[in-house]
């Protein structure tokens, strides 16, 4: 199945789907891109033969993340709707869902990535929560990124906006296994390995089982994080600013408000 911008292709008789994110340089994950995968992701949690989802980035790069355009006023809260609309729909598929990072992973990119039950990347991908360089921050990161590299690891990527090594996301586990060639290939193995011999009725209950508490407290949570986000950090000067110096190509000059 081809699917604009996301290229679909089942394998196993279905068991595994390959998925690769594209449409854009860099697989940006504009409005397109979201909805595509709020899609993908509800027709992944009604497919009952499906075992596991690998997703990757078209050509060098994973995905540069959201589309900075999109963040700023007046589309930003439909964009953050959107972003967290597909979240929460990877979440309910209850399908064992493997990442394959290839280059750079960054922003929303990485806020899925970090979703993901198993993390694949070769040895030069750099991964990064830049939000802050722009002058705004990671919603999803900020609430979920701790839960797997702990709170000091999350803080240092969210507020210092830096990207990591491969090996560095290792040590963190960020990611599960870096890796010399093809990521897709050695999720796919690992799938095959692990995850195929299984029943998918049951691996749906045990992925639902394991994150039934991350999903409850992503739906009391997200609310007043969005709040936040487009209430208090939107109406400073200082986010419009950041964001808006990026599209125009020049360094932001900061008010401190």
């Amino acid at each position: 199945m081809a699917t604009d911008p996301l290229t679909v292709v089942r394998l196993d008789d279905g068991a595994l789907w390959r998925v690769t994110i594209g449409g854009s340089k860099g697989n940006v994950l504009d409005a397109t891109v979201m909805d595509a995968l709020t899609d993908l992701f509800r027709s992944a949690a009604a497919a009952p033969h499906l075992k596991a989802i690998c997703l990757e980035g078209q050509g060098d790069h994973f995905s540069f993340g959201a589309s900075v355009p999109e963040h700023l006023p007046p589309l930003a809260g439909a964009m953050l709707a959107r972003f967290h609309g597909s979240v929460l729909a990877m979440l309910d598929s209850g399908v064992p869902i493997l990442a394959a990072v290839r280059g750079q992973c960054l922003g929303g990119a990485l806020e899925l990535v970090s979703l993901c039950h198993q993390v694949f990347a070769t040895r030069d991908a750099r991964l990064g929560q830049p939000e802050i360089v722009l002058g705004v921050f990671a919603p999803i990161a900020s609430l979920v990124l701790a839960d797997r590299v702990g709170r000091g690891a999350a803080e240092d990527l969210c507020l210092s906006g830096r990207s990591i090594t491969a090996d560095e996301a290792l040590a963190v586990r960020l990611v599960d296994q870096v890796v010399d060639g093809d990521p897709a290939a050695a999720a796919i193995e690992w799938a095959r390995a692990y995850l195929v011999p299984k029943s998918a009725s049951s691996l749906r209950y045990a992925v639902s089982g394991s994150r039934a508490a991350l999903r409850a407290r992503l739906a009391a949570e997200l609310p007043a994080i969005e709040r936040l986000y487009l209430d208090g950090l939107m109406s400073t000067a200082d986010a419009v600013e950041g964001l808006s110096a990026f599209v125009e190509r020049r360094p932001a000059v900061w008010r401190d408000a």
